[in-house]
């Protein structure tokens, strides 16, 4: 028969157990440095490895994370909306590397953004004009800086590999505390591509245009629930792409409607309005190409209360 210390021992280490188990599962879970890596590379080339090999030999305790390698070649604008959709899933004090670079060993300028909460290092061509354009409408100003200092670049600097050269040390430098000042002087003004927010046309109709076309075929537009609201379509307002009109609107790909209507709207998780079939290409239906029109109709009692 164990004594009641030896009971009371006991009972002390269990309640013990389970406290100090709480303590460590509270405990702040140490910074690993994050970089992500977006780029129109691919993965039958070298260029990745690369690019994660000069990183690592940096800093090889960072976590690089691939976004895609698979944006098409020089498509700034497929990268600046990839960029846009995906920044925001990852932690704070992600370093973003993102790098479609058809201007690269020219004159265009190297540049290291810091947002209030992330930094983004790539090319001075556009490819970061959503998320800045973003982080501006949700009320802050991100710092920009031009990368002059050569100290924190691999030498020598090849004229046509910037992602491996400037880009890649860049992010390991921010890895380990370096501070953007540290790497090159700040500037006010990067190259932007055209907005994504639609503007209103003369005569009130609200314009917009395809942005993005996912695998999948899905028309993504740059229409959100400001432009369309939920009362809109529930008055009877339409889209207009191509000369044809979609009245039809869904809650997820699959909703059983009692519209019959083939092509359909419906809002995508990256909070655009896409423009969809079932089971198949919308943009091989309608012979849609990234740029098209998309232009939001409504009824003439719409029109007035406009």
């Amino acid at each position: 028969m164990k004594s009641r210390r030896g009971s009371g021992d006991a009972a002390t280490g269990q309640r013990g157990d389970k406290r100090l188990s709480a303590r460590v599962s509270a405990l702040p879970r140490p910074h690993i440095p994050l970089v992500t890596l977006l780029t129109d590379f691919g993965n039958s080339d070298y260029f990745v490895g690369a690019v994660k090999g000069v990183i690592l030999s940096s800093n090889p305790a960072v976590h690089i994370v691939d976004i895609t390698h698979e944006i098409p070649p020089q498509d700034i604008e497929a990268a600046a909306f990839t960029l846009l959709v995906a920044y925001s899933s990852f932690p704070p004090e992600t370093i973003h590397v993102a790098v479609v670079d058809p201007g690269v060993g020219s004159s265009r300028r190297a540049l290291l953004i810091k947002t209030s909460d992330r930094f983004f290092v790539g090319p001075d061509n556009g490819i970061f004009s959503f998320v800045c354009d973003r982080e501006a409408d949700l009320g802050a100003t991100p710092q920009v800086f031009e990368l002059t200092n050569s100290k924190y670049f691999r030498h020598p600097v090849s004229a046509t590999f910037n992602g491996r050269d400037v880009f890649a040390p860049v992010a390991a430098a921010l890895s380990q505390g370096i501070k953007p000042g540290e790497m090159g002087r700040a500037i006010t003004s990067i190259v932007r591509l055209p907005p994504l927010r639609p503007e209103p046309s003369r005569d009130g109709r609200i314009m917009g245009r395809i942005i993005h076309i996912d695998r999948f075929g899905n028309c993504v537009t740059n229409l959100t629930q400001n432009e369309l609201t939920p009362e809109m379509i529930a008055g009877g307002a339409k889209l207009q792409v191509r000369k044809k009109k979609v009245s039809s609107f869904r809650s997820y790909f699959s909703e059983k409607t009692k519209s019959d209507e083939k092509v359909f709207g419906v809002w995508g998780s990256a909070g655009f309005l896409e423009i969809a079939i079932s089971n198949g290409s919308a943009a091989k239906f309608l012979q849609i190409k990234r740029g098209d029109a998309v232009m939001i109709t409504r009824t003439p009692h719409q029109n007035r209360e406009r």
